[in-house]
């Protein structure tokens, strides 16, 4: 059988995009690859990559230039939560960075095989984990 070799995508939708960048560029510190008025895709690690879509602006199918090819239609709403990997030692960094742009962590995990958890909020609402190695078996 094929096997999966990672996620190489994952979206959060929002409601107001230029709210949405300045979170995720100035508080998450993340560099956006590409962007425009319905969407922004940020480096999110090796291999990885974070979509912001404007919520309800990707509804229509997408019909990309020269003949590439097309987007299916896709939208989403509601809280969801998204897990950034981020190094043990930075942890008390990130603590720091989220406390210096005054946003609250909502709850801490330690988990059993040693990870440890920060969890708090985007502006949409979204529940964010920045999470250590030792969270689950594969890291």
């Amino acid at each position: 059988m094929p096997r999966i070799q990672g996620v190489l995508e994952t979206a959060l939708y929002v409601t107001d995009m230029a709210r949405a960048r300045a979170f995720f560029e100035n508080v998450m510190t993340l560099t956006a690859f590409t962007a425009d008025h319905r969407f922004t895709a940020y480096e999110a690690g090796p291999g990885s990559v974070l979509l912001l879509f404007q919520q309800g602006s990707t509804q229509e199918t997408v019909h990309l230039p020269q003949g590439m090819g097309t987007i299916p239609p896709h939208d989403g709403a509601g809280r969801v939560h998204l897990a950034l990997a981020i190094a043990r030692d930075a942890l008390d960094d990130w603590e720091a960075q989220l406390t210096a742009h005054d946003i609250p962590i909502e709850g801490r995990t330690h988990w059993p095989k040693g990870g440890e958890s920060l969890y708090f909020r985007d502006p949409d609402g979204h529940l964010l984990e920045l999470a250590t190695p030792g969270v689950w078996p594969n890291y």
